[in-house]
């Protein structure tokens, strides 16, 4: 399109006016009443919609997080030791496990997550951390100080 002042480059708007009402009204298509086909409301109507599910996708997160850590926080309670005592422990013994594999761990394999919480809370003994001093070594867990 070939434009001969500065003026009629100005008004034109061109397809792209087109397709960008497109978008936002594909995206309203579900909407009932003036919000599907008035692009005025409609734009409105899709940009709140769209902050609300940036937020809720942010607190669906926050949510997981959450339940994981309560989960966690759970089993390790069944096994007489904290979590800065376990967290630390693991640390100690080169085992990095994010919340969610321990979560997961927790859940659906105990027994493993039984041998995790030996683990530490022998190496927290071991090194004598200030949160282990009333956590005994299971009988299940060979340490450094245990073989003669």
């Amino acid at each position: 399109m070939v434009f001969l002042s500065l003026n009629l480059l100005a008004r034109s708007r061109g397809p792209d006016e087109f397709w960008r009402k497109r978008k936002i009204l594909k995206l309203a298509a579900h909407y009932i009443g003036r919000k599907r086909n008035c692009y005025s409301l409609a734009i409105r109507a899709v940009h709140r919609a769209l902050v609300y599910s940036t937020r809720g996708r942010q607190l669906k997160k926050e949510d997981m997080m959450e339940l994981r850590e309560q989960r966690i926080e759970a089993a390790i309670e069944q096994h007489g030791i904290n979590f800065q005592t376990f967290r630390e422990g693991l640390a100690r013994c080169s085992i990095f496990l994010n919340r969610k594999s321990l979560a997961d761990l927790a859940i659906w394999e105990p027994r493993s997550f039984k041998a995790l919480t030996d683990i530490a809370s022998a190496r927290a003994k071991q090194d004598h951390l200030k949160s282990a001093v009333n956590v005994e070594i299971p009988k299940s867990v060979i340490v450094r100080g245990s073989i003669k």
